[in-house]
């Protein structure tokens, strides 16, 4: 009887398995490095445009007896976390990206 090769077998798999492994030696890119460093700038500058007085801050001083109005604002409560939530979905792209 002649004998049959298969292509799983132990020869062929050693074979197979150090070529993919030199080919694919890591799974991120330079693109994915580049939007990973995008991502985290737009959470560092959403997270730098939360920044300011709390509440009862007057003029740099502590004061129970007043209301800061400014922690209110709009750049503190939408276009600061828009930043930090579109910095979070680009670094899911940058990891889900493929080479």
């Amino acid at each position: 009887m002649s004998k049959k090769t298969n292509k799983f077998s132990a020869e062929s798999f050693g074979k197979e398995t150090s070529e993919t492994s030199q080919e694919n030696t890591f799974y991120f890119g330079q693109q994915n490095f580049k939007w990973m460093l995008i991502g985290l700038a737009f959470i560092v500058v959403g997270f730098l445009l939360m920044m300011g007085p709390d509440a009862n801050t007057v003029d740099g001083k502590f004061d129970p007896n007043s209301w800061n109005d400014g922690i209110f604002s709009i750049r503190r409560i939408r276009i600061a976390p828009l930043f930090v939530v579109i910095g979070f979905a680009i670094e899911v792209y940058a990891i889900l990206k493929r080479k």
